[in-house]
């Protein structure tokens, strides 16, 4: 079974066995406004856990995606090469910007759940 989880930096990371999908939170998305570029890292890149991985540039910024977890990247979605935009229109489904084979699992227990991040943009606010 899938677990969802969040960064402070607005990440989220969704993780099945030894993968995970990796994307920018819906309040991400919002505060970054259109998303017109998004620059992926490339299939086999290692990543550390914090570093960063991908940029997304909207109309408003540029900004950097971290790695929520450790791993190799399997996979970056080619459809927001076509279509940046679909960040915004679904940032934690279609939205996504890569997959990790995850070199450590135990990483996923540092990051937020979805109660926590709640409770974390509550305190933003």
């Amino acid at each position: 079974m899938a677990t969802q989880r969040y960064t402070k930096e607005h990440e989220w990371v969704r993780v099945d066995g030894d993968t995970a999908t990796v994307g920018i939170t819906d309040y991400a998305q919002e505060q970054l406004g259109d998303i017109v570029y998004v620059d992926l890292p490339d299939q086999g890149a290692a990543l550390e856990k914090g570093a960063e991985a991908a940029v997304v540039e909207s109309v408003k910024a540029a900004n950097e995606v971290y790695a929520p977890m450790s791993g190799e990247v399997t996979e970056a979605n080619p459809a927001l090469a076509d279509d940046p935009a679909k960040v915004n229109g679904d940032a934690e489904g279609e939205g996504w910007f890569f997959r990790l084979k995850v070199s450590d699992p135990g990483e996923a227990d540092d990051l937020m759940d979805g109660d926590a991040y709640k409770e974390y943009l509550a305190g933003l606010d």
